[in-house]
């Protein structure tokens, strides 16, 4: 069993008991799940793990006024019941992660903001604000309970993903970083023969390769390490994430590059790397179709800018 698994049993045998038995006229106000920070909310927890991610422990989430009512006397009978050795170990890093909170502090703590989570209501510019790895830390894991439904309500809210405007701006970013990059300045860079600034531009295009596969998912990427772990499960037929591994692979060549004068229009496709970079920009191009975001196909990222931005009906 992963965490994930290992926690709901000990929710089922061991914390549903104790607020069954010591809260009865709470039980269907408390939210009870795993998610938020940790690789072990992702299920990607391993041995490596475990001198921070580790231990048997669960979320319990409660509103404002319930944390006033009984949450603290709820935060006490939890913390003696995963204290018990043959129950619980938890690191210290891990504890801040788990126990009673409030269901305002869960998601304004991981997306850095006030959240409106009585309302449920985001405005565009707080969602322009956001990061992805934090929405996504926000909506991962598994909600095991609840009944009163104001943490999944919130949590939905994120799900259903960006507003239109904030969806095209963010995919109108990355396009450009892409092109920018791979398409422009790693050239540029190999003709001055300055390899590190090169390799800078190969990284930047892998990251914004990777984000703009998530963005036209309409999926959130998590944490930089474990993005490409995520894009090879989205990837159900592994074209991009093979793309994306053989550039984060191939050498650098400068004797790609003996004897080319750098030219904007021209594509040196003696250089593999750019060769990769030109069928990820094609596939990603092939995406923005499928959703409706470009008309035609071209060589250059950058020109489909304005058209995701701005869209014109299509006929």
């Amino acid at each position: 069993m992963n965490v994930i698994e290992k926690n709901r049993r000990f929710y089922e045998l061991y914390v549903a008991d104790l607020i069954h038995r010591q809260f009865p006229e709470y039980e269907d106000r408390i939210a009870v799940g795993i998610a938020g920070e940790g690789s072990d909310c992702f299920g990607y927890d391993d041995e490596i793990s475990r001198d921070h991610d580790f231990g048997t422990g669960v979320c319990l989430w409660v509103t404002d006024e319930d944390m006033d009512r009984f949450g603290h006397d709820l935060d006490i009978a939890y913390n003696n019941l995963v204290d018990s050795a043959e129950r619980s170990y938890y690191t210290e890093r891990l504890r801040e992660r788990r126990g009673v909170m409030t269901i305002h502090d869960f998601y304004s703590d991981i997306l850095q903001m006030d959240c409106d989570t009585q309302n449920c209501t985001m405005t565009e510019s707080e969602w322009y604000h956001l990061d992805h790895s934090c929405l996504k830390t926000a909506t991962n894991g598994v909600v095991f309970r609840d009944d009163l439904g104001a943490f999944t309500a919130f949590r939905q809210l994120l799900l259903d993903y960006y507003p239109d405007r904030v969806w095209r701006t963010r995919i109108a970013e990355q396009l450009h970083e892409y092109a920018a990059s791979l398409q422009v300045n790693y050239a540029r860079c190999m003709s001055r023969k300055d390899l590190v600034a090169a390799e800078l531009c190969r990284s930047q295009g892998i990251r914004s390769a990777m984000e703009l596969f998530f963005l036209l998912r309409r999926e959130y990427p998590p944490y930089y390490k474990w993005t490409y772990r995520a894009l090879t499960e989205l990837d159900a037929d592994g074209v991009m994430s093979d793309r994306i591994q053989k550039l984060a692979q191939t050498p650098i060549s400068p004797d790609a590059w003996i004897g080319i004068k750098y030219h904007p229009n021209r594509v040196n496709f003696k250089d593999k790397i750019v060769v990769l970079a030109e069928e990820i920009a094609s596939l990603l191009e092939g995406m923005l179709q499928e959703k409706h975001l470009i008309k035609e196909r071209t060589r250059y990222l950058e020109t489909h800018v304005n058209e995701v931005l701005y869209p014109a009906p299509f006929s």
